[in-house]
């Protein structure tokens, strides 16, 4: 599995529709999209992650730009989409961090919006609501999960998707420069304890005064970082083995080996000794 890897900055001085036709020609113009199979972008490149007082001015509904674009891109290039994610207001009112995945014929085949909203220096936990469903789907014939950003910190919810059938994860992330060495500490870790390939897409540039680390990554289960970004806007290329996940797990049964819920605690157990 051919994957492209687009990192973005989101400046504060240019609007979301400036940026979205930017992004547009842009993958338009990369020719070597065309050996692709999987385009990843980052997380809230449209509305910019940090511009919290115009999420309401910038929110789509999900039949949207952001939607409409991605659709064109795996359209005309043949290749399967996860257009990152964007700030999409429901029927309600409500806003949300969603991320789509699309297929080369346009259709939808993964919708996910962002479980676990940080309010670390953060208004996205005040100003978002929360989804309640994983989102797993068929990419290119490999059982994908979805994840963004601040998820990359709760193991439960990749152990999750794993039981779900995941054996790839897709996480697109406006991680700061500030905690980089946490970013290549838990896009590492989930690909190992969980046996999956793991691909995350990080933004870059500077929004609000917050520096974005970049840095995007794929890291097989094995714990082999098959490629690393810089921390410039561009594609960063990488080939992937889809059938690794399942081969290694065959070969080390960690997941098979763990025994959850735990066994009860049995009452015949020998009191610990009393040390004065």
């Amino acid at each position: 599995m051919q994957i492209s890897l687009l990192q973005l900055a989101s400046p504060d001085h240019e609007s979301a529709e400036d940026r979205l036709a930017r992004v547009d020609r842009t993958v338009r113009a990369e020719r070597a999209l065309h050996n692709v199979d999987l385009l990843v972008l980052p997380e809230m490149w449209t509305a910019g992650y940090f511009s919290f007082e115009q999420y309401a001015e910038r929110a789509e509904p999900f039949e949207g730009p952001t939607l409409s674009a991605a659709r064109t891109w795996a359209a005309a290039l043949q290749l399967f989409v996860h257009l990152g994610s964007f700030v999409e207001v429901d029927a309600e009112g409500r806003l949300h961090n969603t991320s789509v995945v699309v297929a080369p014929d346009g259709k939808v085949l993964t919708r996910y919006r962002k479980i676990h909203l940080f309010g670390y220096g953060s208004r996205e936990s005040e100003l978002l609501t929360p989804g309640a469903d994983l989102g797993v789907g068929p990419v290119a014939g490999a059982a994908t999960g979805i994840t963004t950003c601040y998820d990359l910190r709760f193991p439960e919810l990749f152990r999750s998707l794993v039981d779900e059938g995941a054996e790839q994860v897709i996480v697109c992330a406006a991680w700061p420069t500030a905690r980089l060495d946490h970013w290549r500490l838990f896009t590492s870790v989930r690909a190992v304890e969980q046996q999956v390939n793991l691909i995350a897409c990080n933004a870059v540039g500077e929004q609000q005064g917050v520096a974005l680390g970049g840095h995007s990554r794929v890291v097989a289960p094995t714990g082999e970082v098959l490629v690393e970004a810089g921390a410039d806007e561009g594609f960063t290329y990488a080939d992937l083995d889809p059938g690794l996940p399942g081969r290694f797990r065959a070969e080390f049964p960690a997941l098979a080996d763990r025994r959850w819920p735990a066994p009860p605690v049995s009452t015949q157990s020998t009191p610990m000794k009393e040390y004065a």
